[in-house]
């Protein structure tokens, strides 16, 4: 019975405790053995663990009775909190009629707070307030309960307290998911009861949302489902609304957390389909199964995942290429968002181009391929993708030595970011001085609270990738936070920096940088090579060039050698012919020689 199901997701800042309390709840609902519990139980790869965070979403179907009511079927979809996950995070969010929004008291609201409890509006989710970690000292309750009640506009003895560490609290949210949060009864929307896709004129049929999958060598393609109209069972013929692909399900189930078979998905439930559908880039996050006959709609919402930060990485040893390959190949399979393509480097070897929804889904997948797969990977300086205009039309560049020369450009654009921070208001003038360091356009500054201030404004995605989270957080001692959305493509007064090294330019040492801040970053590069590049046989020069003319240079000395060692006092006419000889020779291995730049040089050159 559909009455009787809660479909419902966690929303938290990082670090608020949304794992934790999902830890709480599998114990009070007896879905996991106490002698099977381990904290963080719904993240499932050992990275998230380590670094606490949800990476990857994962649905959890728990059954809840208090002992003198009927039973509760609640299915709890733990999303992933950072930024780079938001498409993700919206599809879960469109398969639940709630939302638990949790709040850390020593925390208080936080920006990426904002966002989600926006996200979730959008979707007219029932969302339940709660303050988190209540057994800590220096827990500030009201001041965080009135954070709360100006954010959602609730009163006071609507805001639940819970310590997820310690249980206090949980059974009662449990009792306040069953009361608050409606029966699913279609997709929620202007008018009660209403389906999206009924407004939208749909026939009856199968109609069932991918928020998510997963990749089995075996059985292909696993998708997450969440279905609203209809019933899938085994053998039940079905369709992808996006790419028109028909498939019949291998098997369906629920999530115990792990797959369990059961022997039909109906209408508000949530649980997997088998497709037998090997090619994962067919199967898409967001999608719409539908019965294969049936002339349905697809639901609202689906887009196609664009990656925004470019980055080349390379094996260390270049033996591993093809190791490198299968491992991104196989990534592929469960990361949809991950996009490569082969290129190659004369410094650095063969090598992939790859690109990421942002810099923490970056260091994940570096991440993984050298945890996952053993290949250790050298990847070059984030960039992002510019749109160029020239002589000869418009293209699309996210690879710094792919730059057109200046003659050739007419204009470049480059993606801009709507931010939003909040801090202490002592903390205000060093934020500011930073923002102007990064090229924000400054927009609304307003009171948040009686202890936080909020900033809204713009910025250059590039600024962004430029060290300035962590500048951000250094300058407010940790103090303020930040959460961003793409916002819109904007002219940019940009030059390629090119750097030479023995008069050769090395495309893995180019960047892209503001004209204003040329000559600078030209001579920091040079002086950082300058102590980075170990020493030739030759005199090796090191030059930063833009606009055709050389804006840096150093010279590193030749390695020298006592070429009159052996000598032992003796004619001084001697010596200066082995000297003399020693520096024609230099001379003549500098114009013939090339120079092997060692792979950790460059990253080197990346780190601050």
């Amino acid at each position: 019975m559909s009455s009787n199901i809660r479909n419902f997701c966690i929303i938290a800042h990082i670090d608020h405790g949304k794992s934790t309390l999902a830890d709480r709840m599998l114990e009070v609902t007896k879905t996991v053995e106490k002698r099977l519990m381990r904290e963080q139980f719904l993240d499932m790869h050992p990275l998230e663990r380590e670094r606490g965070i949800t990476i990857k979403m994962q649905p959890v179907r728990m059954n809840y009775s208090n002992g003198s009511g009927p039973e509760y079927v609640l299915n709890l979809i733990d999303t992933p909190g950072h930024i780079d996950f938001n498409y993700e995070v919206s599809r879960a969010l469109a398969a639940v009629e709630g939302a638990v929004l949790l709040v850390d008291a020593t925390q208080g609201v936080e920006a990426q707070t904002l966002s989600n409890v926006e996200l979730a509006r959008s979707l007219k989710l029932m969302i339940i307030p709660v303050v988190n970690k209540i057994d800590l000292p220096q827990a500030r309750i009201s001041e965080t309960k009135a954070e709360i009640r100006n954010l959602l506009g609730v009163r006071d003895e609507e805001i639940l307290t819970v310590s997820a560490k310690t249980g206090e609290g949980v059974e009662r949210l449990l009792e306040e998911i069953i009361n608050k949060i409606p029966a699913p009864a279609g997709k929620k929307s202007d008018f009660p009861g209403k389906s999206d896709f009924e407004e939208a004129g749909a026939t009856k049929g199968v109609c069932a949302l991918i928020f998510d999958y997963e990749y089995s060598t075996h059985r292909g393609v696993i998708a997450h489902v969440r279905v609203f109209e209809g019933e899938i069972k085994k053998g039940s013929k079905l369709k992808l609304a996006a790419t028109g692909e028909t498939f019949s399900a291998g098997e369906v189930g629920i999530f115990k957390p792990e797959l369990a078979a059961a022997d039909s998905l109906g209408a508000g439930e949530i649980g997997y389909v088998i497709t037998n559908i090997k090619e994962a880039k067919i199967v898409r996050v967001g999608d719409t199964v539908l019965g294969a006959s049936s002339a349905s709609q697809a639901l609202p919402g689906y887009k196609e995942i664009k990656p925004v930060v470019f980055s080349s990485v390379y094996p260390e040893d270049q033996d591993k290429f093809e190791d490198l390959k299968r491992a991104l190949e196989r990534l592929k399979l469960v990361d949809s968002a991950l996009f490569f393509e082969e290129e190659s480097s004369g410094v650095l070897g063969r090598g992939f181009r790859c690109g990421f929804l942002g810099m923490l889904h970056l260091e994940i997948v570096v991440a993984r391929l050298e945890r996952d797969f053993k290949v250790e990977t050298i990847a070059t300086t984030p960039s992002v993708k510019y749109k160029i205009s020239t002589r000869k039309g418009e293209i699309e560049v996210y690879a710094p030595h792919r730059f057109p020369d200046e003659n050739e450009i007419k204009d470049i654009f480059e993606p801009w970011l709507k931010i939003e921070i909040l801090l202490p208001p002592d903390k205000l003038a060093g934020v500011i001085k930073l923002l102007n360091e990064h090229e924000v356009e400054v927009g609304d500054t307003s009171k948040f609270s009686d202890t936080r201030v909020r900033i809204e404004g713009k910025m250059p995605l590039r600024e962004l990738m430029r060290d300035f989270f962590d500048e951000l957080k250094s300058v407010s001692s940790g103090y303020a936070s930040l959460n961003y959305e793409q916002d819109e493509m904007r002219k940019a007064d940009l030059l390629r920096l090119d750097i030479l090294v023995a008069e050769e330019a090395v495309p893995a040492f180019a960047r892209i940088v503001p004209r204003r801040r040329l000559e600078t970053e030209a001579e920091a590069v040079v002086e950082k090579l300058y102590h980075i590049l170990p020493k030739a046989l030759f005199a090796l020069k090191i030059q930063a060039k833009s606009m055709g003319r050389i804006l840096a240079s150093r010279t590193i000395k030749a390695a020298s050698k006592d070429v009159t060692q052996h000598m032992y006092g003796g004619d001084r006419t001697r010596k200066m012919k082995l000297w003399k000889k020693q520096k024609e020779g230099k001379k003549r291995l500098s114009a013939e020689a090339d120079y092997d730049i060692p792979p950790d040089a460059y990253l080197k050159l990346m780190k601050k």
